[in-house]
């Protein structure tokens, strides 16, 4: 009987403890403004990093470049620096591009029927 009584106590405290740290979850928004919010999120991230390399890396080029006494590595240094800030060009014209576009095509993706097709 007590060890009966033992496993009850425990069962009881293991239920108990389950209960206290489990998690209510409700979804509050739909996949689609998910996704969206995760890209967006991403996206900011990715263009947040690219600006800070591409300021700490042009810094490297300009300094790479007029230490430089040799007339070929000062041309590379130049070199790496257009690639650096077209590169930091594309990666934030992506983000512009999006957010021009992503606002003309709102309300096209709905399965509501027009009126004119009734």
């Amino acid at each position: 009987m007590k060890k009966l009584y033992k496993t009850y106590i425990a069962s009881l405290t293991l239920i108990l403890a389950a209960s206290l740290l489990s998690v209510s979850t409700f979804a509050a928004n739909d996949l689609w403004s998910v996704a969206n919010t995760i890209i967006v999120d991403v996206y900011n991230g990715i263009a947040g990093v690219s600006t800070v390399l591409a300021g700490c890396m042009s810094a490297v080029a300009v300094i790479g470049a007029k230490l430089s006494n040799n007339q070929h590595k000062v041309d590379q240094a130049w070199d790496w620096l257009k690639r650096i800030w077209i590169a930091w060009a594309i990666i934030n014209g992506i983000g512009a591009f999006i957010a021009y576009i992503v606002p003309l095509f709102d309300g096209l993706a709905t399965l509501t029927p027009s009126a004119s097709a009734t």
